[in-house]
């Protein structure tokens, strides 16, 4: 089948192809609408003149998919909230303290230290604004949580959000500008004040309706981690989850299960198709089923927050449930094309985020390698036939979805197969099984021995993934996976797939290209990592310093055992500058990298006596010296300080520094030292 023949896929790869433009070179909005226009109104005028021969003209192809790009192109720009001239950051406002009015539209995942909010500012300093805000709200005793739609009143300094202060790490602001995020408030909920609590958006009254079912399941008595796990499975909210258990699900590669997506998706379109089975005796039924099952998809997807995944899922399920109840032929790549085209077109931004990326690389996954996985072997009895069936999906879609995950993750959990045998058989019993429980939760008739069944059920699955995560050696960490590699990877995928296909040379041909460059792409990381670095990492209340040569990376830290288990600074590092390998040693006083000397001064703070030339001076846990009778004495070229200083003390360092006229690196302002 030659996918490009389908006009539908043409046009969402050229959609694509405009969003990613829009994405990385930041084109300027007017130019960028005044084109499309005149794009839109040539292609027009040359369908006018010419639409009885317009399928014989290959000009009329070539503008339609220029056409499609700057429509991509516009759809992104669309998207960027900060060219609205109402948006806060084009508004006239103090520097420090505003007054401000927001909304609260979604809870994410709290951290150590604060809940955390996204949420749509009313106004600013009594001036009506638009735009998104992060606020981080240090948690009250009481653990109060803050209802959707409801609207608060605060006073507060909008603050950047960070960006990364160490080499490789995430970048968080980067992750929250795709949701049009650029600020971040630090709150206490005694700074919040309470200006109306009314639901005013779908949105609120599915978080009222999510608040309701958690009541009453735990009236009912479920225990918290199991709360959590239902919270996840059918209502798609991760947030509750704890780390341990959490991290068990990624360690089994079972953490797909937790996002709800396609999977789940399927076996609530099933579970509906039947128990709605009976309006096709209706005279309209071919018409009124499909129409109650997308509204009820929908409506779950609202329910389950709208992520990228469950938006995927629904869509391309609504569009076979309406195909299929049409009696039209329906072809699972231009359904997977028409789901991906409708979202693009209103969130394009989704293209970016990584739920996005492996939903629907794990569908083509699936649709493409599992029908060839499965006529390797023909079982004789059914149930090792489903679990052939299983397993060949499973396989798929890791083929699928591997390459971006060792990209985005640098990891593979190798007993997958074994975990995703065991859990996917039983996911539509626990989905059917709880939506049960949370009908008869809400309409107050649930029965105790349902309680103690579910729990049973979820508590086993939980206990099952952790025995499987406990198995560490099968789980391949740290593993470097360039975006070259990426592509290489899925060009020989698709070469293997056609290979089965047809047969012939040229897609062996193809397909050997794709290993030579794949092989390429380890050359060229070796060629690239001969060079050496000093580097002071950023690390609050610890001193972290890294010495790279070649590929090998020597680390001097004060680290204490539960840091070190738990730190990803050097983690992130070591990946990054793909490090193959690691050593440990203690802090020096003294560094030498090549033609320049690093003096470290402690809180000891000794620094006398010194017979060699100084060209950097490192100060770390706070060492009480006077700095101006340091310089003077050592005259460095630069003075850095890490993270494991009090903030006074760098405040006053840095002032002399600038009255000095000497270059002063904070590491928790300017992110880590580098010297290479």
């Amino acid at each position: 089948m030659k996918l490009l023949n389908f006009t539908i896929i043409k046009l969402t790869l050229c959609l694509i192809i405009g969003i990613v433009i829009a994405h990385y070179f930041k084109l300027e909005f007017n130019s960028a609408l005044i084109a499309t226009i005149a794009l839109i109104l040539l292609l027009g005028g040359y369908w006018l003149l010419l639409r009885r021969k317009i399928n014989r003209k290959p000009f009329f192809a070539l503008l339609t998919y220029l056409c499609m790009v700057s429509i991509g192109i516009n759809a992104y720009n669309i998207q960027n909230e900060t060219l609205r001239p109402h948006h806060y950051t084009n508004l006239d406002v103090n520097d420090t303290f505003n007054t401000i009015t927001f909304k609260i539209d979604e809870r994410l995942k709290p951290d150590t230290y604060n809940d955390k909010y996204i949420v749509s500012v009313l106004s600013i300093d009594d001036k009506s604004a638009k735009g998104k805000l992060l606020i981080n709200i240090k948690p009250d005793s009481l653990g109060r949580v803050l209802p959707v739609d409801a609207v608060f009143f605060t006073s507060s300094e909008l603050q950047m959000i960070q960006k990364p202060l160490n080499p490789h790490q995430f970048d968080y602001s980067k992750y929250l500008e795709l949701k049009q995020v650029y600020h971040q408030l630090y709150l206490k909920q005694s700074e919040l004040f309470l200006v109306s609590d009314s639901k005013t958006s779908i949105y609120g009254f599915a978080d009222k309706l999510r608040t309701t079912i958690n009541e009453k399941l735990v009236e009912a008595g479920f225990a918290d981690d199991t709360l959590s796990i239902i919270n996840a499975l059918l209502l798609g909210q991760r947030q509750s989850i704890d780390k341990s258990v959490y991290n068990n699900y990624v360690n089994s590669g079972t953490i797909h299960i937790l996002a709800v997506s396609g999977l789940h998706v399927g076996i609530i379109l099933w579970i509906l198709n039947f128990l709605f089975r009976p309006l096709l005796y209706l005279k309209y039924g071919n018409y009124i089923r499909p129409l109650v099952l997308v509204t009820i998809l929908w409506s779950f997807a609202v329910i389950a927050g709208l992520s990228p995944s469950v938006t995927r899922a629904v869509a391309m399920f609504s569009v076979i449930s309406i195909a299929m109840h049409l009696k039209r032929p329906t072809n699972i790549y231009n359904t997977l094309a028409i789901s991906a085209f409708l979202i693009l077109l209103f969130k394009p931004t989704f293209l970016f985020e990584v739920g996005f990326q492996m939903s629907y690389l794990a569908v083509l996954g699936i649709v493409s390698i599992q029908p060839i996985l499965y006529r390797l072997w023909k079982p004789k009895y059914l149930v090792t036939d489903k679990l052939w069936q299983i397993f060949t999906v499973t396989l798929a879609a890791q083929f699928g979805v591997v390459p971006i995950s060792l990209f985005y993750f640098h990891q593979f959990p190798g007993l997958f197969f074994i975990s995703n045998l065991v859990v996917i058989p039983f996911l539509g019993l626990i989905l059917g099984f709880g939506l049960l429980v949370i009908i008869l939760a809400l309409l107050n008739v649930l029965p105790e021995f349902i309680v103690k069944g579910y729990s049973f059920i979820i508590e086993s699955l939980n206990g099952f993934i952790a025995w499987v995560a406990q198995f560490e050696d099968f789980l391949f960490r740290d593993i470097p996976f360039t975006l070259l590699q990426v592509i290489c990877a899925y060009f020989i995928i698709v070469a293997m797939v056609q290979i089965y296909k047809f047969r012939n040379f040229k897609w062996m041909a193809i397909c050997l290209i794709g290993i030579l460059a794949f092989q390429g792409t380890f050359i060229h990381n070796k060629l690239n990592n001969k060079e050496d670095a000093f580097i002071v990492f950023n690390k609050s209340r610890f001193s972290l310093i890294g010495l790279k040569q070649n590929d090998k990376l020597t680390v001097h830290h004060n680290l204490n055992a539960e840091k070190r288990a738990t730190d990803n600074v050097i983690r992130n590092y070591k990946v990054g500058e793909i490090i193959d390998s690691t050593s440990i040693d203690s802090l020096k006083s003294v560094y030498q990298f090549k033609a320049k000397t690093i003096l470290v001064i402690d809180s000891l703070g000794v620094y006398k006596d010194i017979s060699f030339k100084t060209d950097y001076v490192l100060l770390r846990n706070s060492p009480k010296i006077n700095l101006e009778r340091m310089i003077d004495s050592l005259k460095p070229e630069q003075i850095i300080a890490d993270a494991s200083n009090y903030k006074s003390y760098v405040k006053r360092w840095k002032a002399t520094c600038a009255k000095r006229k000497i270059p002063f690196h904070y590491t928790n302002e300017k992110g880590a030292f580098v010297l290479e």
